[in-house]
């Protein structure tokens, strides 16, 4: 068959998503030509959507023996070595390859995230003004640098610019019919605000909700199922429906992450008046009761969450857990502190014993869904956890939140900052270097001893 016919094929394939397909359009072109550069380079492009980046390396640095200073092949290693955290390399590659093309969209967009990651955040915003340049009306480009923006704290342009998102292909479309909320004045409009994300977004975002309703709106309020006892309790002014139930009539809608653009919000408006979450009275006094048995006198009740959920059917987030994530096991420098009992926090992960001299209560086989685990955050005197939900759970509940984060920090810690416009009462520990969770615990060992010798 026609080679430039198998290119097409395979890139068709490509954009289709069909990547076993389209690997094997690329090695029927390699089995005649085992050194055509653009088949290799494209290969490895098709292991890069995969998530197989090491492959995709071989394979781009094989079309680049085969031509040097091939710029899709710059481009696509960039995005190998970038995907395993190898940053100065990317880097370097992607600026090499828009050195032989400067109208690489793709190779600019992936430098400014690559930059963003690395919280370079003025060479990383002028990288994305580039990018927009080349390409103003690419949705790719747009929720780009709406993530920098934001990681900038430029969170007004940042949340305006986040609207491109659901043109991108990174997202399923929510599929509620109807007009959008954009911020228009809504008094006596019936909005049904509509999760997106994770139940993390949903904990974060749903704060606005009451300030919609004390704008004149009637609100309905859609989220996932573990969330509605929890948030219809705390906010009883709005109709909460599970995800999946049959909805009344409204007038506008609104996604969740859409809320702070409705509002304007900047760094100096952030809504942080908290708490916002508020659990069941008796099963809290329930957990005072329980917490009291099991601590002798000054110790202090820490809860522990180490690890994400793992989502393997997504592989973009199912990446991101494995660097979001620790075990158990790297937690036991925190045994050394004494006069502290550790509370386990945590939901699917696999099971490990606890490290040797960590006092730890378990109680989460009991919990049926954040209503309960709410009740329980809201007696401990700290928590430290992975960038998981429990974060923002304890966060909306107005307690002390230490922040284990990876080292290409979520957009919304705000990048360059140890505290947090959202909560107030969390601090943030970033990785100093991509995996190094070593560093990360010593500082939350020292930062633990400090602390509970001050609040004993």
């Amino acid at each position: 068959m026609d080679r430039l016919m198998l290119l097409d094929r395979g890139a068709a394939q490509i954009r289709a998503g069909r990547l076993p397909e389209a690997e094997a359009t690329y090695r029927a072109i390699l089995a005649e030509e085992p050194d055509d550069a653009e088949a290799l380079s494209n290969l490895g492009a098709v292991f890069n959507a995969a998530h197989y980046h090491a492959a995709a390396e071989a394979a781009c640095r094989a079309s680049l023996e085969a031509r040097p200073g091939y710029w899709a092949a710059l481009a696509n290693l960039g995005t190998a070595l970038h995907r395993q955290q190898r940053y100065s390399e990317a880097i370097g590659a992607y600026l090499d390859s828009l050195h032989v093309n400067p109208g690489n969209v793709k190779a600019c967009t992936n430098l400014g995230v690559a930059l963003n990651e690395q919280w370079r955040m003025a060479e990383s915003l002028r990288v994305h003004e580039a990018a927009l340049r080349l390409a103003p009306d690419d949705p790719e480009v747009r929720n780009n640098r709406a993530l920098a923006l934001l990681s900038a704290g430029e969170l007004e342009r940042g949340f305006a610019e986040l609207e491109w998102r659901w043109r991108s292909s990174a997202m399923k479309p929510h599929g509620i019919p109807g007009e959008p909320w954009q911020g228009e004045a809504p008094l006596g409009a019936t909005i049904l605000v509509h999760d997106e994300g994770g139940f993390g977004d949903t904990l974060q975002f749903v704060r606005y909700v009451p300030m919609l309703a004390a704008r004149g709106a009637r609100v309905l309020l859609q989220v996932q199922p573990p969330l509605v006892r929890l948030i219809q309790r705390s906010m009883p002014e709005v109709a909460v429906f599970a995800r999946g139930e049959s909805l009344p009539m409204y007038d506008l809608h609104c996604p969740m992450l859409s809320l702070p653009h409705g509002f304007r919000t900047s760094l100096d408006t952030v809504p942080a008046d908290l708490p916002y979450l508020h659990p069941d009275p008796a099963a809290t006094e329930h957990w005072r009761a329980k917490l009291a048995e099991t601590k002798a006198g000054q110790t202090l009740c820490v809860g522990l969450v180490w690890a994400g959920s793992s989502r393997p059917d997504m592989p973009d987030a199912f990446a991101m857990n494995l660097r979001r994530s620790l075990t158990l096991a790297q937690l036991a420098p925190l045994a050394s502190v004494p006069n502290v009992r550790f509370v386990s926090l945590q939901l699917d992960a696999p099971p490990e014993p606890t490290p040797p001299g960590m006092a730890m209560l378990d109680p989460m086989a009991g919990m049926k869904d954040f209503d309960d685990t709410a009740a329980l955050v809201a007696n401990l005197d700290l928590v430290i956890a992975a960038d998981t939900a429990v974060a923002h759970l304890a966060g909306g509940l107005g307690r002390p939140v230490w922040l284990l984060s990876r080292y290409d920090a979520c957009w919304r810690w705000v990048a360059g900052r140890q505290d947090c416009p959202w909560y107030p009462a969390l601090k943030f520990f970033r990785q100093p270097s991509p995996g190094d969770w070593t560093s990360v615990i010593a500082s939350v060992t020292n930062e633990l001893a400090r602390y509970v010798a001050a609040n004993r």
